[in-house]
Formats: structure tokens, C-alpha cells, sequence
């Protein structure tokens, strides 16, 4: 029997309603693929749904250096229409155009940086997924009402240390040099708020509400005294937990983060402190900035890091400004260690780990528990 032309128009109707929810599916998550270039290189498109309903995708490098599994390069535009999936990232210059295969764990497409190249993306699986290979577990700590934070466990006996990262960079960062500190601590690592897996609020990047994640971290671990070491801007949680509640933490570790966002000084001058915040942040970078607070008595046992030019080498405006704070944090805190690193980069602990190590553990050693 041949079907009416009613049943025809039906059937198509029915087709073009199930191939409208298929694609509302949601595809957060990570998906995965190989560029193949010069060289292969593996991309991870991390994909998130934000509280307003629209979506937020990373892209990471899996074998980027320097390893941070957590950070990557955001999305500005990622959208979904029927089967048609598109992201641009104009920080990298590069974008993405594909198709969503019909039973969602696909993607063939396109990726444009200078040429277009082939990507085709799979939904990553517990079984699929290419994982962190640096040894920690992870889990996430609820701080504040919807913010969840990453927190990772590299494991050790001993005191506790707790890492932060700097703008940017996620708890990841940290992978090369932790597993270094494990016989003599046990070491934390914490993802803040705006940044990779954790939790992106749109509100909440003052510099004490940043420090008041990093309390709530320790409170819920049930840390005693952990030593917090910090790099660049997390400098500022740390100050802000030195000057407000020294009694839970054992000392402060500042990696090239003691600067004016630290410590409030007329010849600590870098970077500037914004005088008039944006009324509208555009992201989590831009409202950190423009939530620096002034720090002027920090009264936990500090030791703080810079980097500095060689032996030698021309002393510039930026040199001289660094040099500036670091007489200012000596000024400021009196009980504090200033340790320079010539030759270092910003990210000493990367550039200089031995160097570091070393002197977190004679300042660790140093201290009365």
C-alpha cells in the first residue's frame, strides 16, 4: 500500500522534530582530537555550560609546554545550530567549523591557525579520555554558594603545603614540581574560580573573597597550618590571608608574587593598581585586576622570591620597579626572607626549581611549629 500524502508529510514532520531535540543534546564535556600537522598534536575541546545557559570552551593542548592540563586558550564564540558546531579563539587565532555526527559523540570538521587542517573530535570517555599524567587525584570543594573549586592531591606525609597559581594558569601548573615535595609534605594544589575546572561565577573576584576560597579550601581538607606558597598575582590571596587571619597558616611562600597587588607601598609601583575598576568586567583576568586590594601589614612568616636580572646583565625600568618592591616587602614585613634569583623568569618555579625548593624547605625549617 502506498502511504497518503498526509503519512508522508507526518513522517517528515516527526523526522525534522527528532533531529531538533537530537541536536539540543548537550555536548559539554571534553572532546578530543589529533591536528595533524608538522607534528601531531593532540587538541582537547573542553566545553561548559555557564549560568546564563550559553556554552564556554578551552582548548588545550595535551602535550603543551609548559604542562598545565587545566588552563588552555578560551573560546570567544562557540555555538551549536542543528548539527552545525563553530568556536573562535581569537587569543590564538585560530577557529573551528564541523558537523555533529547523529548519534552526538562526533564531530568532523575543519581547524583554521594560518591554514585550514582536518580535526575530526570524539567525545571523550572514562575509558577514552587522555588524562593528566602527572600523579594526583582530584576532587572539587564547594566554597561559596554555586562555586566549586578544583583542588588537587599529589599525596606526601608531612606538613601541608598548598599551591597557587597565577593568572591564567590552573592547579596543573604546578605537575613537574610537586611530586618533587612529597617526601617532606603533603601537597595540595587549587584551581581558582574563573579558571579551568572550577566553577566561573560572575561575581566574586575581590582579592579577599579570593583568599576567603582558599580558607574554605583548608577549612573543608581540615589542613592544620598548611604553608601556602603562591605565584604572581596569587600573591595577593596570600597577602590577604597573612593580614587577616595569620593564625591559619604557617608561612607564605610568595613565587615572584610580591608585588603591589601584595603589599601596598609608595615604592612598590608594578604593576599598577587600577584606580578606576571597569563597571563591567569581561572575564575573570580583568576582574581580579580590577579587584586588587592594599595590603599594608602582613603578619605571617613570609618568604618571597623574585626574579632578577643575571650577574652583569643592563638594569631596566621593570628590574629597578621589581627591586622596588622587594625592599618594600622587606620595609612592610619585617620577619620575612627576600631571596633573588638571577637569571630567573617570571615562572621561577619552572625556571629555577631546584633553587626554589631548596629555599622553601631552610624556610619551612626555619620556622616554630
Amino acid at each position: 500500500m502506498k502511504p497518503s500524502m498526509l503519512s508522508i508529510v507526518i513522517i517528515a514532520l516527526l523526522g525534522i522534530a527528532l533531529t531538533g531535540t537530537l541536536y539540543a543534546q548537550d555536548i559539554t564535556g571534553d572532546w578530543q582530537g589529533t591536528l595533524k600537522a608538522a607534528k601531531d598534536l593532540r587538541l582537547i575541546a573542553r566545553i561548559s555550560k555557564q549560568l546564563d545557559g550559553s556554552l564556554q570552551l578551552r582548548i588545550l593542548a595535551a602535550d603543551q609546554n609548559p604542562p598545565d592540563w587545566g588552563s588552555g586558550n578560551l573560546a570567544n564564540s562557540v555555538s551549536l545550530e542543528g548539527s552545525d558546531f563553530k568556536f573562535t579563539a581569537d587569543s590564538v587565532k585560530a577557529s573551528y567549523e564541523g558537523k555533529l555526527s547523529p548519534d552526538g559523540n562526533s564531530i568532523t570538521g575543519t581547524f583554521s591557525q594560518g591554514k585550514p587542517l582536518p580535526l575530526d573530535l570524539y567525545r571523550a570517555t572514562k575509558e577514552t579520555a587522555w588524562r593528566d599524567p602527572a600523579p594526583h587525584t582530584d576532587q572539587f570543594i564547594t566554597v561559596d554558594k554555586d562555586v566549586r573549586l578544583e583542588v588537587l592531591d599529589y599525596g606526601g606525609s608531612g606538613q601541608p603545603l598548598v599551591l597557587l597559581a597565577g593568572m591564567g594558569n590552573t592547579a596543573h601548573i604546578f605537575d613537574r614540581m610537586a611530586p618533587k615535595l612529597i617526601d617532606q609534605f603533603h601537597v595540595y594544589s587549587i584551581t581558582r574560580r574563573g579558571f579551568g575546572a572550577s566553577s566561573m561565577p560572575p561575581s566574586g573576584y575581590a582579592a579577599d573573597r579570593l583568599g576567603d576560597d582558599v580558607l574554605k579550601v583548608i577549612e573543608v581538607l581540615k589542613l592544620n597550618r598548611p604553608i601556602l606558597a603562591g605565584h604572581s598575582v596569587a600573591g595577593e590571596e596570600l597577602s590577604s590571608i597573612g593580614s587577616r587571619h595569620p593564625e591559619k597558616v604557617a608561612g607564605l611562600v610568595y613565587l615572584d608574587a610580591a608585588y603591589s597587588y601584595a603589599i601596598y607601598d609608595p615604592s612598590c609601583t608594578t604593576p599598577q593598581i587600577p584606580s578606576s575598576p571597569p563597571a563591567s568586567p569581561r572575564n575573570a583576568s580583568v576582574a581580579i585586576q580590577s579587584g586588587t586590594q592594599k595590603y599594608t601589614s602582613i603578619k605571617s612568616p613570609a618568604l618571597a622570591i623574585y626574579a632578577a636580572p643575571r650577574e652583569g646583565a643592563t638594569v631596566d625600568a621593570a628590574a629597578l620597579a621589581r627591586e622596588g618592591c622587594a625592599k618594600a616587602f622587606e620595609k612592610v614585613v619585617p620577619s620575612s626572607r627576600i631571596v633573588r634569583l638571577p637569571g630567573a623568569a617570571h615562572h621561577v618555579f619552572m625556571t629555577n626549581a631546584a633553587d626554589v625548593m631548596k629555599e622553601i624547605r631552610a624556610f619551612v625549617a626555619s620556622l616554630k611549629r
